[in-house]
C-alpha cells in the first residue's frame, strides 16, 4: 500500500463552490445556444444546473472514499500502523459519513431533477433551484469535520514508510548508533544520511539485496524497540514492521560498549520473544582488540562480516 499517493482532502465549502462554480460556467455556455420559450429554456438550464452540481460532487466523494484503503483488507502491518496513529473509530465514522451524503446527494438529484422538469410553473423552476442549492449547501456542511479529519489522517498516513509486505523482509535491530545504518548500506549499496550521534536514523530506511530473481527487503529500524507504549511515532513504526513485516531480524551488538552490553543483551532477549529467526552481527570488529571479539560469550548465529551475512541471507530460504 503506498500511501503518498492518497489526495488532499479538500474543504466541504471548497468542493461546493467549485461544483456551482463549474454549474454556472457549463450554464453559461449553454444559454445562448438553447432555442426554447422562458419557461423550456429556464427548465433546461436549471435540469442541467443540477445535474453538474450533483455529478462534480458525488465525483469528488468518491474519489476520497476509493482513495482511503479498506482497513480490513489491508496486511496486518498496516492495519496495526493505522489503529496505533488514528482514531479508528472515528475514520470509519468519517468515512461512513461521506457514504450517506454521496447516497443523500443523488437521492436529491433525482428529486429536484424532476420537480423542475414536470412543472410548467416559472417561479417553481426558480424556487426548485434555490431549493436544490440550498440543501446541497446544508447537507455538505454536515460532513464539514469528517472531511477534515480525513485530511489530517491522510497527512499522517502519508508518513508511513512503502514496505512490501509481500517481499521477504529482513529487519536490522539493536541500540541507535551502533552501526545498523553502516551495515544496510554494506548490505544493498543504499547510502542513507550516517552521523556520528545516537538516534540519528529519522524513519524506516528501506533497500533491497538482489541477486538475480532473489530479493530481499531489508529494514534499518530506529530507537530501542523497547517499551511500545514510551515510544514515539517512529519508533512505534519501527517496532510494527518488526513484529508483523519482518521475516528475520539481524540484531547489532556494539562491543565498543557505546550502550553498556548489559542493556543491548536484554533488548535482544526481549526481541528473541518475538519468535523470529535472529542472526547476530558484530557491529566495529576492526576497531576491537581481537580478545574482546573472542570473549563474547552470546549463543546464536553469529558474524562479524557483512559480505558472510549477506551471503547467508541470500542462501536462506525461510
Amino acid at each position: 500500500m503506498n500511501f503518498q499517493d492518497l489526495n488532499k482532502v479538500e474543504s466541504y465549502q471548497f468542493y461546493l463552490d467549485v461544483a456551482l462554480r463549474k454549474a454556472s460556467k457549463k450554464l453559461d455556455e449553454k444559454r445562448s445556444g438553447l432555442k426554447a420559450s422562458n419557461i423550456g429554456k429556464s427548465k433546461q438550464l436549471e435540469q442541467i444546473r443540477v445535474e453538474l452540481v450533483h455529478e462534480y460532487l458525488t465525483n469528488a466523494l468518491t474519489r476520497i472514499l476509493v482513495s482511503f484503503p479498506s482497513i480490513s483488507e489491508l496486511p496486518m502491518f498496516y492495519q496495526q500502523m493505522i489503529k496505533n496513529s488514528i482514531d479508528f473509530v472515528t475514520l470509519k465514522q468519517s468515512l461512513g459519513a461521506l457514504n450517506w451524503a454521496n447516497k443523500k446527494i443523488k437521492d436529491m438529484f433525482r428529486n429536484y431533477h424532476s420537480k423542475i422538469r414536470n412543472t410548467q410553473d416559472i417561479t417553481k423552476v426558480n424556487s426548485y433551484r434555490r431549493e436544490f442549492v440550498g440543501r446541497i449547501s446544508s447537507l455538505m456542511k454536515q460532513i464539514k469535520q469528517p472531511l477534515i479529519f480525513l485530511e489530517e489522517s491522510r497527512r499522517i498516513m502519508k508518513e508511513f514508510p512503502t514496505i512490501k509486505t509481500s517481499v521477504r523482509t529482513v529487519s536490522i535491530v539493536g541500540f541507535p548508533n551502533v552501526g545498523k545504518t553502516t551495515l544496510l548500506f554494506r548490505l544493498t549499496g543504499s547510502k542513507p544520511e550516517i552521523n556520528d550521534y545516537p538516534f540519528t536514523t529519522k524513519g524506516i530506511n528501506v533497500s533491497y539485496i538482489k541477486d538475480g530473481r532473489n530479493k530481499i527487503q531489508v529494514l534499518d529500524t530506529p530507537g530501542t524497540l523497547n517499551r511500545f507504549e514510551k515510544m514515539n511515532s517512529i519508533e512505534k513504526q519501527a517496532f510494527l514492521a518488526v513484529k508483523y513485516a519482518s521475516d528475520e531480524l539481524v540484531y547489532v551488538f556494539d562491543l565498543t560498549e557505546c550502550y553498556p552490553l548489559k542493556d543491548q543483551i536484554k533488548l535482544y532477549k526481549n526481541l528473541k520473544l518475538l519468535k523470529k529467526p535472529i542472526i547476530i552481527y558484530l557491529s566495529k570488529t576492526d576497531i576491537l582488540p581481537k580478545e574482546a571479539v573472542d570473549s563474547f560469550e552470546i549463543k546464536g548465529n553469529i558474524v562479524k562480516n557483512a559480505d558472510e551475512l549477506k551471503e547467508i541471507l541470500l542462501k536462506q530460504q525461510i
